[in-house]
């Protein structure tokens, strides 16, 4: 009997697949194909087991559809551009190439080893001047379509780092990376046009019925279309050439509760008057030096000014409220000013309350409950209300929606106001005052002006010779990469100096895929052919923006040529799988302060010196917490069948696991039991057995239920058959012909799990050829369908028998097999019993 060894085992079959390029992807006109894509990884230097799960579910699926019959592309590339590098380089005195690629180096090392089924021929890295030299061209198509415009904008900027950032980058306030109190600042930047296609977006939501309906809210809510009133308010008071403010509001049913408005201290009004008002100069400035993330506004004091304008309500001139410049109101959302209804929005009520402002119910419960002084009353648009205050009778009952519609009417008959459907969704600035990422292919002319870089002279490469000695952009003090002639008229030029947001690089990376090697951004043949991604997997993180720009993206990279329409949904199905979490481990010290412990330091509770240890609840994995394993670690000492086989066992995929030394141990445990079975079968004669039926029963059952397991990304259930089914084939009495056969089908069962202790089972039992390149079992449909069923018997509600029938026996033939029975008998005592049901196939009840 041959020891399971996976060391030895799982290295010999990846050299095997390689030799053989076994999951080389080709375009085939024979068979169907299949595009298998996980998220692709940053290079941070180090995989965990949270890529671990990700990638073994997709080489699940991917494995599986292969021996299904199937052309698969599964690759494999790297998110490799962003400021990690450039922090790293400016920390390290390196540069940001070498530490990237030295990672890519180092992550490529520790996923080989998991066997994946990738064709790692089509791999690059985002920061490839070959990757990147496409994606200038594809910025050139995109601005010759007017996809892509310049304007003055203002954004987050971080003092530190020296960069503008996303909103989504700027957490309390701070860098995302840095630290550093963001501020806003007012800066020329690139944008791509994605609110063009918000209604697009949005109602193409409807068409991906194979994306779990939390990302479809998620997006929708992002893009946030909603039917408002657009109305402009008087001014008086105002400085010269401001006559009117225009507002937006969704809510016009509180059009008769508004006690103040308020403007942006971007708003053009603000600006004039900060010209001649120190005091509103000096406001404005700490309103810019505010973070703009909803989240940021929304934890921070409400603060206003009070301006000495007066504003006129639309439909009632005699109607004046006060005009604030207020820190919560931003210029790039809606139009820069807002009208202030304290009685039904928090944040207004916060205000008034702050200013001693009125408040004016509009509405009231239907139950009369009295408000709470400081909550403001916001129902749902679906719920009823008593209208108190509007332009309708007071004391009407009705939904907001319904007062809504009714208000729309009233105003735009009146010429007071228009109904406007607007969306939250903002376009998309792409501008990065770093180095590390995708150079901006335009150049800047006194002559001509902002001209894109001819095709012929792409890539515009990076300058490897840069220095991070000092805070900001390296290219914007380069003494030679900023020059360059222009490519209209020929005359000395500047390039610009800004480089993409690492989003833009994720946006497309899929398309890429399909033709790595093309000297254009896709082969339309091949695009065509392998497009769209039939499985897409990753983490929710990225429910939002990078699936909303990349479905963006799609629908320009059709319009310039470089799609199919077809491809326009770029993610047929979309799977977001859980986490990896681990126990935390922590003493105290002397100031009580945390003190963390990695797993293996910590045994029985204890360190070694005896120390107690506090052990937190399983959270995520993280290095500063020390709840870290190391991926290294457990397939050095159990193998990668192991790793791959317990991620995916201990929960269904969309949840959480929690990685623990003894539920990885019992898992090596089983793959050394699933190896011995195999081994013992592998040795016997061909001595004829009892029970051949009945395993393979059970066999064409576990087929069934593991292919629908796979199918349905159930695959803590599908291990849970091939755990039942193990225990079947090794307790079997059957003959060595059922039991080798039945031995097979396991091993094909769990390859997708545990390819290399597969492979080895096959071999060993003589499969013809590659587990990996054979068919996928079939289950016998008539297998299937039980001869006979097992029902319990009970007698006044308590079990005390069972019986085996035919499974389509009468209930006549029920009944007398129960009637037969001595305990029965002996309860009945010769009488006939008071009731017998008989539920067919299931249970039989006997009141005696």
């Amino acid at each position: 009997m041959t020891t399971y060894a996976p060391a030895a085992i799982e290295a010999k079959w990846q050299d095997k697949w390689a030799a053989a390029d076994t999951f080389k992807a080709e375009r085939s006109a024979d068979k169907p194909k299949y595009y298998v894509l996980e998220m692709f990884p940053y290079p941070s230097g180090r995989i965990h087991m949270g890529h671990v799960r990700n990638y073994t579910m997709g080489d699940v699926i991917a494995r599986y559809k292969l021996a299904t019959g199937h052309n698969i592309l599964h690759p494999m590339g790297w998110d490799a551009f962003g400021m990690p590098a450039e922090n790293a380089a400016m920390a390290s005195g390196g540069h940001p190439k070498d530490w990237t690629y030295g990672n890519i180096a180092d992550m490529k090392a520790q996923m080989k080893p998991l066997g994946l089924s990738i064709d790692w021929s089509r791999e690059f890295a985002t920061c490839d001047p070959e990757y990147y030299g496409q994606q200038q061209a594809l910025f050139i198509d995109f601005l010759s379509k007017g996809l892509i415009y310049r304007k003055k904008a203002v954004v987050n900027w971080d003092p530190v780092d020296m960069t503008v950032l996303a909103n989504e980058q700027v957490i309390d306030g701070k860098g995302w990376r840095s630290g550093a109190e963001v501020e806003r600042r007012e800066l020329v930047q690139w944008f791509f046009k994605i609110s063009d296609y918000s209604e697009e977006l949005l109602e193409a939501l409807d068409t991906l019925d194979n994306w779990p309906a939390k990302v479809k809210l998620m997006q929708a809510n992002w893009i946030g279309k909603s039917r408002g009133l657009s109305f402009d308010f008087g001014l008086t008071g105002a400085p010269d050439g401001f006559d009117t403010l225009p507002i937006y509001t969704t809510r016009p049913d509180t059009m008769m509760g508004p006690t103040f408005a308020a403007i942006a201290a971007d708003h053009p009004l603000a600006k004039a008057l900060e010209a001649s008002d120190p005091d509103i100069a000096a406001f404005n400035t700490k309103c810019r030096a505010m973070p703009t993330t909803e989240e940021a506004m929304e934890k921070a004091e409400k603060l206003g000014y009070r301006t000495d304008i007066m504003v006129t309500h639309p439909a009632d001139p005699s109607m004046t409220l006060p005009l604030f410049i207020a820190n919560f109101v931003l210029m790039d959302y809606g139009t820069g000013a807002v009208i202030g209804c304290p009685a039904h929005d928090q944040r207004d009520l916060d205000f008034a309350r702050k200013y001693d402002l009125d408040v004016i119910d509009v509405f009231q419960p239907l139950d009369d409950a009295t408000p709470v002084a400081d909550k403001a009353f916001v129902p749902a648009k679906t719920e009823k209300v008593r209208y108190v205050q509007w332009h309708g009778p007071s004391g009407v009952e009705l939904t907001c929606q319904e007062a809504m519609d009714q208000t729309l009417d009233l105003y735009e008959k009146n010429g007071w106001g228009k109904a406007q459907t607007q969306f939250r969704l903002r376009d998309w600035g792409l501008s990065r005052q770093r180095y590390w990422g995708c150079p901006i292919p335009v150049v800047h002319c006194d002559d001509c002006g902002v001209v894109p870089e001819a095709k012929e002279n792409l890539p515009v490469e990076l300058p490897y010779d840069v220095t991070f000695d000092v805070p900001g952009n390296p290219l914007d003090r380069h003494p030679t990469w900023r020059d360059c002639a222009c490519p209209s008229c020929g005359k000395p030029a500047q390039r610009e100096t800004d480089t993409m947001d690492t989003f833009v690089d994720s946006s497309w990376y899929f398309a890429r895929f399909t033709a790595p090697d093309a000297d254009t951004p896709t082969n339309m043949e091949d695009a065509s052919y392998w497009m769209n991604v039939d499985q897409y997997i990753g983490g929710i993180e990225h429910a939002i923006l990078h699936l909303l720009y990349s479905r963006f993206f799609a629908r320009a990279m059709h319009m310039t040529g470089h799609l199919p329409a077809s491809a326009s949904e770029p993610f047929d199905a979309l799977f977001t799988q859980g986490m990896v979490t681990h126990e935390i481990y922590q003493t105290k010290d002397a100031k009580d302060r945390p003190v963390y412990h990695l797993p293996e330091d910590v045994t029985d509770g204890k360190l070694a010196d005896g120390t107690e240890v506090q052990t937190i609840p399983s959270a995520k994995m993280s290095k500063s917490k020390k709840n870290v394993v190391d991926p290294d670690d457990i397939l050095a000492k159990y193998g990668a069948d192991t790793a791959r086989w317990f991620v995916l066992s201990d929960s269904p995929p969309e949840r959480d696991v929690e990685w623990t030394a003894s539920g990885a141990e019992a898992t090596y445990k089983h793959l050394n039991r699933v190896h011995r079975v195999a081994s013992e079968i592998a040795g016997m004669d061909n001595a004829t057995g009892e029970g051949d039926e009945d395993l393979l029963r059970a066999m064409h059952k576990a087929i069934h239920d593991v292919t629908m397991g796979v199918e349905t990304f159930g695959f803590n259930a599908a291990i849970a058959k091939l755990y039942a089914f193990t225990n079947v084939l090794a307790k079997s009495k059957a003959g060595s012909a059922a039991k080798r056969q039945a031995a097979l089908v396991l091993a094909q069962l769990m390859s997708p799990m545990t390819p290399h202790l597969s492979e080895e089972i096959w071999s060993m039992l003589g499969g013809e050829g590659l587990i990996a390149n054979a068919p996928w079992p079939v289950a016998d449909e008539a297998m299937l369908v039980e001869d006979t069923v097992t029902m319990p018997i009970q007698i006044n509600g308590k079990r005390r028998a069972e019986i085996q029938v035919g499974a389509d026996a009468s209930k006549e033939t029920v009944e007398a097999q129960a009637l037969a029975l001595e305990v029965v008998q002996n309860a009945l005592g010769g009488a006939a019993p008071k009731k017998l049901i008989v539920v067919p196939g299931r249970i039989v009840n006997i009141v005696v």
